[in-house]
Order: structure tokens, then C-alpha cells, then sequence
């Protein structure tokens, strides 16, 4: 038996009030910020881990029996939990997207979750904070911000369009950065959760990630598709469905785009 979408509005709703009760905490935390190094480029806070457990404890008090995947867990590694219930719904979970603007006292991070369901995201919410902004979407619905429908843009690369990249390169700045440089403005936001939820709002034509792991992109993935962008990896495969059971925390090459300058993106990058 599959989900219906009473049941997804349910899951939404259990998704929007987790997200807010994380971000309102993350908010308070910020003003006593802990930073611990967790790898090479990457740090760690000690908000990082109380609002994942905000946001497992609350979607645990409806649905006991399912699974997570979250971006903290032990000795730096992913957080996973199997599901135990019939349906196999996995929640994948990052507390805060966007550590690094926050350990430097930057107000520019979001929390994000999705709900996935046979391999793919069915509910999707990222949620900023700092504006008060929640973006969502369900499977086979239109996404919205603030429950106002949102969409993508149909504007193509020019002088006042803006694209989305990473910020940091093992090997310096790719050949690709610089040619979508010249088609657009370049936005490095911190957040590739943000960066896909204006992609979804029209905000930014497109958006090019290197190494994002599952809890970066799923919810991403589906507010901005369901708002009619398009998203897929470097090679134009899509990101879903994915074996979860079998997922030890793989990075995913991503490009996303309006209709007008995705194809256009993925031959820069190919």
C-alpha cells in the first residue's frame, strides 16, 4: 500500500513544525556559538546536533517506526537509522545547511528535510530562519513559499540573471565556473539548500553543485521541480530513486535549471 496524499500533507505538516522548532533553536544558539573542526572543509557547531535531535524527536512523536538519515552522527560520520515500519519512509535530514555562515556569526542558513518513499523525495521543506521562510512542496504538487505558489523563472543567461555555485575547489577554480560567469552573475550563498530553494522561487536561473551529499539535495530537489525547474546530475541522470538501505553517505554531482538555460548548463559542464 503507497502513500496518498492526505498522508503526504500530514508528513508535510510534521516537516514544517520540526523545521521551525529547529530553526527557532538555532536562532537562539547563535549567540553562543561552539565550532569544532569535522573534516578538511568542514566544520561543525554545537547547534548542529540539538536541532537534529529537535527535528528526530518531533517526527518520531508521529511516526515511531520510520527511518533517518541525517548529516550528524557519530565521530563526524552520517547519522542513519533504519525504518521499521511497512511503508519504508526514510527522513532525510540536515539541522543546518549552511555551518560555515553560522559558526562565522552569518545569518544565512537554512534546515532541511524530506521525506522519501521508495527511493524518492515525496515531501520536501527548507526552511530559513532568519527570513522566516518556508519553502515545501509534496510529490505531484505545486511548490510553495509561505504557502503561496512559487515557481521557476523562464528567464535566460544574461547581464541581470543569476546562477548558483559552490564555493570551494580542491584544485582551483574550474574551467566551468568561470564560462557560467561569463553567461551570469555568480551567487555563492554556503547553502545548497537555499541555493535550490531559489531556483524554485526564480530567484536564480540555475545552480551547479560539486559535492553535495543526499541531506543537501532532496528536499531541494523536489520544491525546485515541482516548481518546474529541472534537476539531474552532471551527466542529465536524475538523482532518483536511490537505494537508501545501501547509502553510506555518496556525494552527488548536481546541476539544476529553468527550462530555458538547463541544457545550456549541462553541456558547460560535460
Amino acid at each position: 500500500m503507497g502513500l496518498e496524499q492526505k498522508d503526504l500533507s500530514r508528513m508535510l505538516e510534521t516537516a514544517e513544525v520540526a523545521a521551525r522548532l529547529a530553526g527557532q533553536r538555532a536562532m537562539e544558539e547563535s549567540s553562543y556559538i561552539k565550532v569544532s573542526v569535522k573534516g578538511p572543509d568542514q566544520l561543525v557547531t554545537q547547534a548542529d546536533t540539538i536541532c537534529q535531535q529537535i527535528i528526530i524527536d518531533r517526527i518520531k512523536e508521529t511516526y515511531p517506526d520510520d527511518g533517518f538519515i541525517g548529516e550528524e552522527g557519530p565521530k563526524g560520520k552520517m547519522f542513519k537509522q533504519p525504518p521499521k515500519g511497512s511503508k519504508k519512509v526514510w527522513w532525510v535530514i540536515d539541522p543546518i545547511d549552511g555551518t560555515t555562515n553560522f559558526a562565522k556569526g552569518m545569518l544565512l542558513f537554512t534546515v532541511s528535510i524530506a521525506a522519501m518513499y521508495e527511493g524518492e523525495p515525496v515531501v520536501g521543506v527548507i526552511y530559513d530562519p532568519a527570513t522566516d521562510s518556508m519553502f515545501t512542496a509534496i510529490k505531484g504538487d505545486e511548490a510553495r513559499l509561505n504557502n503561496r505558489r512559487i515557481s521557476a523563472s523562464d528567464d535566460g543567461f544574461d547581464n541581470f540573471s543569476s546562477i548558483g555555485t559552490d564555493s570551494f575547489f580542491d584544485n582551483g577554480v574550474p574551467k566551468w565556473v568561470i564560462s557560467l560567469m561569463e553567461k551570469a552573475r555568480s551567487r555563492t550563498l554556503g547553502s545548497s539548500c537555499l541555493q535550490l530553494a531559489y531556483l524554485a522561487k526564480g530567484s536564480l536561473v540555475g545552480v551547479v553543485f560539486v559535492r553535495p551529499k543526499i541531506w543537501d539535495v532532496a528536499a531541494g530537489v523536489l520544491i525546485a521541480e515541482s516548481a518546474g525547474a529541472i534537476v539531474s546530475d552532471w551527466k542529465g541522470n536524475k538523482l532518483f530513486p536511490l537505494d537508501l538501505d545501501k547509502y553510506q553517505a555518496g556525494e552527488f554531482m548536481t546541476v539544476g535549471g529553468n527550462k530555458k538555460v538547463y541544457s545550456e548548463m549541462l553541456n558547460l559542464l560535460k
